[in-house]
């Protein structure tokens, strides 16, 4: 830069200088197999703690979601169907399998166990796909399920 653009510069008003930080949520795609795997972990922790302000932090502010029939856009969309899903779904466990990793995408197949408030168990099967942007926030996850009714002593999420 040369002086003439630094005297510039020092004659603008601090608030005329725009900063913008983006942060970043590592690992960042294009994917391998081991770091969408780390990924992928990352995301399943962040379900189980139940906790949709933690589950929202991953996702861009505009993302969408399709979980089975719900089409959610936005953090606090998917924050309070997450909210409501919880309170329905009790004790509620998750598990990720990675499918496959291409560039930001992901695929991967879940189950996931619950019991409603009568105390009825159930396992959750299915398939999700993961678009990040470039600084590891999910922009889509969209999942297709099917819930089975299961015995307590069935269970396997524990």
């Amino acid at each position: 830069m040369s002086k003439h653009d630094l005297s510039m510069l020092s004659n603008l008003a601090y608030n005329d200088i725009c900063v913008m930080i983006i942060e970043q949520r590592f690992p960042l795609p294009p994917w391998d197999m081991e770091n969408a795997a780390q990924k992928l972990q990352i995301i399943e922790d962040e379900w189980n703690t139940l906790d949709p302000e933690k589950v929202i932090t991953g996702y861009l502010p505009d993302a969408e979601m399709r979980y089975g029939t719900e089409f959610l856009t936005g953090r606090e969309e998917i924050k309070q169907f997450l909210n409501n899903k919880w309170q329905q779904q009790l004790g509620f466990k998750l598990k990720l399998d990675l499918w496959g990793a291409l560039k930001g995408r992901m695929a991967v197949r879940f189950e996931c166990e619950w019991h409603n408030t009568a105390g009825q168990w159930y396992r959750s099967y299915g398939v999700q796909v993961f678009q990040f942007d470039d600084n590891g926030y999910v922009q889509m996850n969209f999942a297709s399920f099917n819930d089975e009714p299961i015995a307590e002593s069935a269970r396997k999420l524990v």
